[in-house]
C-alpha cells in the first residue's frame, strides 16, 4: 500500500523560558548563526532530555528527540508511553499546530486530528456551523458536508443543541460532536489523542468500534495515544513506546503493551522481614504468571501468588492468605488458610504457602494483593511493604485471537479453591 506518514528524525526542543532564549545577546547569536551564516542552532546542542522529577541544569529540554518511523496505509497505530514522553508533542507536530525543531515529516492525504477537547471549534459558533467549519478546513465541499451531516449528529448524540453556541456545551458533548467530525469527513489520516477518556464508557465503545471500521473498510490510518492498554490492544495492529522523548518499541501491539507496563514501577515480589519477627512474619512474597516476566499479565494465563512465611512462635489460632483489591484499594476477594478449617497449628518453621488465581478470573485492569498473617481476630503481623501490584490485560490463545473484555466474577467471597498447598521448606529457626 506504501507509507501514507514518514518520521525522519523528528526533534523538539522547547525553551524553559517564556520568550526567546532568555537574554537578547542569546536571541542575536541564535540569528545570526541561523539565519546570517545558514548553520545549526548552537541552542540544540545544550538541551537535556525531558525527565520528569529530575531537576536539570540546562534552560533548554528535548521533548523528541530523534523519532524515525513509516506509516503503512491501513495502519492502526497505538502511540503509548508515561506523562511526559512525548506522545502529545509529536500528534501535535503531525497536526501542524506546532514544528519540529530538527526533522522532517512526510504525509499523503488529509489529516483529522482530535488532540484536546473542543479541537478546531470556534466556542461562539452553534454545533451546525463548526461542523460546516471542519468540512471546509478538511477541504469539503457543502454538498459533501451535506451528506455526512446526519450521521455526524446522530453519533454525537448532541441533536438537541446542534444550534446551540458550542460554549455552553459540556466536555463530553464536545468530545463527542469533535469525534464525530473528524471521524465522518473521510479523512486519509486519523489522529486522536487521550481525550476519549471524557466520554463515557457507552460512547468510548462507540468510537473505538468506528476506528476499527475506519482502518478495515475503508483503509484510512489511525493514530491513536491512550493509557488504556486495553484500548490499544483492542483497536491497534501495531504500537510505539515513546520514552524520555525517544522511541524505545516500535512492533505489534501487544507485545508494545508488555514493554510499556513491563517500565512502570508495579511491585512483583518483596523480600525481607515484615511484621513481628519475635512471633511470625512474611519472608518473602510473590506474584507471578507462566511463561510471562514483569508486572503484566494476560487474563488467559492463571496468575501464582506465593508466600514464604517464618513462623517463630506457634499460634493457636493462626490465619496466612492475601486480600484481592483494586488499584483503588476496593476489595474484591480473599483466600486464607487458617488452623480451624485446614492448618490446626503450625510449629516454628519456615513455610512455603502458595495460591493460585485461574484463568480468565480477573477483567483488565490494576490490582493489588494485601497479605496477611495474623493471629486470628487479634493481631495482623504483615504490613503495607509486602502489598504487591500488578496488571492485566486482554488475553489471547496459542493463535493470537484476542478474548473480549471479561466482566469480572462476584469476587467479595473467600475464594478456598485459589488455595493450592503449604509446604513446610526447614525446621525450627
Amino acid at each position: 500500500m506504501g507509507a501514507v506518514l514518514q518520521f525522519d528524525k523528528i526533534s523538539k526542543l522547547y525553551s524553559l523560558r517564556q520568550v526567546g532564549t532568555g537574554t537578547l545577546s542569546r536571541d542575536l547569536t541564535r540569528w545570526w548563526v541561523t539565519t546570517v551564516k545558514k548553520q545549526e542552532d548552537p541552542f540544540l546542542k545544550i538541551g537535556e532530555t525531558n525527565v520528569h522529577g529530575q531537576k536539570g541544569e540546562s534552560e533548554f529540554v528535548w521533548a523528541l528527540k530523534d523519532v524515525t518511523f513509516d506509516v503503512e496505509q491501513g495502519d492502526v497505530v497505538g502511540i503509548i508511553g508515561k506523562n511526559g514522553s512525548g506522545k502529545s508533542t509529536l500528534l501535535k507536530i503531525l497536526s501542524r499546530i506546532t514544528s519540529p525543531t530538527t526533522g522532517s515529516i512526510n504525509v499523503k492525504g488529509r489529516i483529522a486530528s482530535l488532540l484536546e477537547v473542543g479541537t478546531g471549534f470556534h466556542d461562539d459558533l452553534t454545533g451546525r456551523d463548526n461542523i460546516y467549519m471542519n468540512g471546509a478546513i478538511l477541504g469539503m465541499n457543502r454538498a459533501e458536508v451535506n451528506r455526512k451531516f446526519d450521521d455526524i449528529v446522530g453519533f454525537s448524540g448532541v441533536e438537541r443543541y446542534i444550534d446551540t453556541p458550542v460554549k455552553r456545551y459540556s466536555s463530553g458533548m464536545k468530545v463527542r460532536l469533535g469525534f464525530a467530525v473528524a471521524a465522518f469527513l473521510e479523512p486519509e489520516i486519523l489522529i486522536v489523542d487521550e481525550v476519549l477518556a471524557v466520554g463515557d464508557a457507552e460512547f468510548q465503545k462507540r468510537a473505538i468500534g468506528k476506528m476499527q471500521d475506519i482502518s478495515k473498510e475503508n483503509g484510512r490510518t489511525v493514530l491513536f495515544v491512550s493509557h488504556n492498554m486495553n484500548s490499544v490492544l483492542q483497536l491497534c495492529n501495531r504500537g510505539i513506546v515513546l520514552n524520555e522523548g525517544q522511541m524505545v518499541y516500535d512492533g505489534s501491539s501487544q507485545d508494545a503493551v508488555k514493554k510499556y507496563i513491563g517500565s512502570l514501577t508495579s511491585k512483583t515480589f518483596f523480600e525481607g522481614t515484615d511484621g513481628n519477627t519475635n512471633i511470625l512474619y512474611a519472608v518473602r512474597t510473590s506474584v507471578s504468571s507462566p511463561g510471562e516476566g514483569g508486572s503484566v499479565y494476560q487474563s488467559s494465563s492463571p496468575i501464582n501468588i506465593e508466600m514464604i512465611v517464618e513462623v517463630v512462635q506457634k499460634i493457636g489460632s493462626l490465619v496466612i492468605g492475601f486480600n484481592l483489591l483494586s488499584q483503588y484499594d476496593y476489595p474484591l476477594a480473599r483466600a486464607d488458610y487458617n488452623d480451624v478449617s485446614q492448618l490446626h497449628s503450625l510449629e516454628p518453621g519456615r513455610y512455603r504457602v502458595s495460591f493460585e488465581i485461574p484463568p480468565y478470573t480477573l477483567a483488565p485492569g490494576t490490582y493489588k494483593i494485601a497479605f496477611d498473617v495474623a493471629e486470628r481476630n487479634r493481631k495482623r503481623y504483615t504490613t503495607d511493604k509486602s502489598a504487591l501490584y500488578f496488571d492485566v490485560i486482554t488475553g489471547s490463545d496459542n493463535f493470537g485471537h484476542v478474548f473480549p473484555d471479561i466482566t469480572p466474577k462476584k469476587l467479595s467471597i473467600v475464594h478456598e479453591k485459589w488455595i493450592k498447598g503449604v509446604e513446610k521448606m526447614s525446621a525450627d529457626s
